[in-house]
């Protein structure tokens, strides 16, 4: 080889072996993660960085927090697919700033109307499926969505964009493609059985690509343009409709697959009819703030209301650190037992919110803590009977049911230049979902319907019904401090969203703790079972104090549960500056941005250093930072190469 041959050689070999086809074009904007961000002209936490700056360019061009969240949204189902998309739904909640008003949308799926109450026992058998991976990987598991019409119901009640705008940005990531990080490779590897089971999922996302290189998603950008031509009746009515049907009702299998995918109910006509409901929000007065939530179907709002309720006859401020997470873990219980036992889908069910809500219900409640001794758990549901007489003994005789969620789903928070907010909780159910692409359309369909109850069963308030909602956790929460919006926040995590959003409730307006400390605190959950499940460093900090009091508290990877809920979340500050916050270091971490910098990050928080989560780590984890040095490495080696030709030639 002739020697002034060998850089450019070497240059072509790196560039084509190592760095791979996806770094040929220009690498996508925003791949670095802050977790906190003060500033003012509007505010965006997200658990993504290309979709948080996405809506904060939205803000700064002039839309409102409701047209930065449906953005968002969208560029998370191009993002993070295995958590939330069009083929899912959710919960958005909506401050108005000129009125101070909050309202919200439920944009829950629900059952196709044909569905049956036993259709998760396996006819062949009798008994009901296995919940995984049969029943999380199927047809009969996946809900009507409701995301596209939340989208386009917001934007036509609060929104100034159209859909098509709303869209515009999202299209454009899906399309060049983004950056992939470690969450996105580790989350298909997790679910490699599950996808390789259908053949349009295989064809999409195996192999799981290479941390660091690029993923594309022409057919999701392809369908997005659809959507903003043709508004969101293109998903509900039409072509598009009818794929999603046929895949539903006879699964895309591959040949071999050991999965029995059993098929669904759905019809053209459930998702013709799939419309979203407007609810007025859940709300408690705790310590003098206005708690604003989600009604049923959704059990986030009444959860954390009724727990803050409890909580309230104590004076947190004044207790050790051992005490009061011992006190938020009774509270979670009770709340807990009351929510499996009467929460459902309103249409269905005869939900006694109102009492659940009632300070009268609560004292009742609270009565059963005591300070130096733990509940034995699962405790039972009490009575909001309205005939309240703070006596321990009025429990009800009802079983005890525990509901069963996956832990996926995304939040993001918004805050716009004029003060309106938005929290919005979205998801696709299990990560994956039910694991089914439909194919080229570039999305994959939730499996939301295994939030019901596995079994028919008397009195149970989440048995299946056609057209009925199944219950669920998500809790995206507006806290209004004098008329005004002050916290707006959220988290993914199946049913440990209630106890992750009480806990920074607690965290910031009992304990002191600014909002990124709040964010940041070790967690622990307790959802009335006879464990609970914290994460080492609450182990570490309380573990010893709460097993004195009884607590029987356990590592939260005892049940796979690796880390407990991915808030996003903003405070806006007297002084009307915002402080976006996002995990500085669960799930990947997330990515909180503001529309222009100022000021200094509250209370010493530290917004980078840290590392992977433990047990996150492997050799594609740092592929990424070594094929972006060698891709430098050849950038230097050919401008040598071009430098040295000039100054011969």
């Amino acid at each position: 080889m002739h020697p002034r041959r060998w850089p450019t050689v070497l240059v072509a070999t790196l560039t084509a072996t190592l760095i791979g086809p996806g770094f040929a074009q220009a690498v996508p904007r925003e791949t670095e993660k802050h977790a906190v961000a003060v500033g003012r002209g509007g505010a965006v936490s997200s658990v993504d960085p290309e979709a948080t700056q996405i809506g904060i360019e939205v803000l700064r061009d002039g839309g409102n927090a409701v047209d930065a969240a449906v953005a968002v949204a969208a560029a998370l189902g191009v993002t993070e697919p295995f958590s939330a998309g069009i083929g899912g739904g959710g919960f958005f909640v909506y401050y108005d700033a000129a009125s101070g008003e909050v309202s919200t949308i439920d944009g829950r799926e629900t059952a196709p109307a044909s569905m049956p109450s036993d259709a998760f026992i396996n006819p062949a058998t009798g008994e009901p499926y296995n919940f995984s991976p049969e029943l999380v990987t199927s047809g009969v598991s996946v809900g009507v969505p409701g995301t596209p019409a939340t989208w386009a119901e917001a934007l036509d009640r609060w929104g100034t964009m159209s859909l098509g705008d709303a869209l515009r940005r999202p299209t454009q990531v899906a399309r060049r493609g983004f950056v992939v990080d470690p969450t996105f490779r580790a989350q298909i590897r997790d679910n490699a059985e599950r996808f390789a089971a259908f053949v349009p999922t295989r064809e999409m996302f195996l192999p799981a690509p290479q941390v660091g290189s690029v993923f594309r998603n022409r057919d999701l950008a392809a369908t997005y343009r659809l959507i903003a031509q043709q508004g969101s009746d293109a998903f509900y009515t039409g072509p598009l409709a009818q794929e999603i049907v046929d895949v539903v009702r006879k699964p895309p299998v591959t040949s071999g697959t050991d999965l029995p995918a059993p098929p669904g109910f759905m019809t053209p006509s459930d998702l013709a009819a799939y419309e979203v409901v407007d609810r007025a929000p859940t709300h408690v007065d705790y310590r003098g703030l206005d708690i604003y939530g989600m009604r049923p179907p959704s059990s986030g709002g009444s959860t954390v209301g009724e727990a803050l309720n409890i909580l309230e006859g104590a004076d947190l401020g004044a207790l050790s650190a051992t005490q009061v997470q011992h006190r938020v873990i009774e509270a979670s219980a009770l709340a807990f037992a009351d929510r499996n036992a009467y929460v459902g889908d309103p249409a269905y069910v005869d939900v006694p919110l109102e009492e659940l809500l009632s300070d009268g219900f609560a004292a009742e409640r609270a009565c059963h803590i005591e300070p130096d001794s733990a509940l034995k758990k699962p405790v039972e549901a009490g009575k909001p009977d309205g005939s309240y007489e703070t006596s321990c003994d009025a429990v009800a005789d009802l079983p005890h049911r525990s509901g069963r969620e996956g832990t996926s789903t995304t939040h993001l928070s918004v805050v716009d230049q004029w003060g309106n907010a938005v929290a919005y909780t979205l998801t696709i159910e299990q990560i994956g979902g039910s694991g089914i692409v439909v194919p080229d359309r570039g999305f994959l369909l939730n499996n939301e319907l295994t939030d019901f109850s596995p079994e028919p069963s008397k009195g149970d308030p989440n048995v299946i019904a056609g057209g009925k909602r199944p219950r669920s956790s998500m809790a995206p929460t507006i806290v209004v401090r004098d008329g005004e919006a002050w916290l707006v926040l959220g988290s993914p995590g199946g049913p440990t969203i209630i106890t992750t959003v009480l806990g920074l409730i607690v965290n910031r307006v009992d304990r002191g703790m600014s909002l990124p400390q709040a964010v940041a605190a070790p967690r622990a959950t307790q959802l009335n079972s006879e464990e609970t499940y914290a994460e080492p460093a609450f182990l570490d900090r309380y573990g010893s104090g709460l097993r004195a009091l009884g607590q029987r508290i356990v590592d939260a990877s005892a049940v796979d549960l690796t880390e407990i809920g991915a808030v996003a979340a903003i405070e806006i500050r007297s002084d009307g500056t915002l402080v976006a916050a996002a995990e500085p270091q669960r799930r990947g971490r997330g990515d909180a941005r503001v529309v222009r910098e100022v000021g200094d990050v509250p209370g010493g928080a530290v917004d980078a250093g840290f590392g992977p989560i433990a047990g996150t780590e492997s050799n594609d984890d740092v592929a990424a930072p070594i094929l972006l040095l060698l891709a430098g490495l050849a950038a230097a080696a050919l401008g040598l190469v071009t430098l040295r030709r000039r100054q011969e030639g």
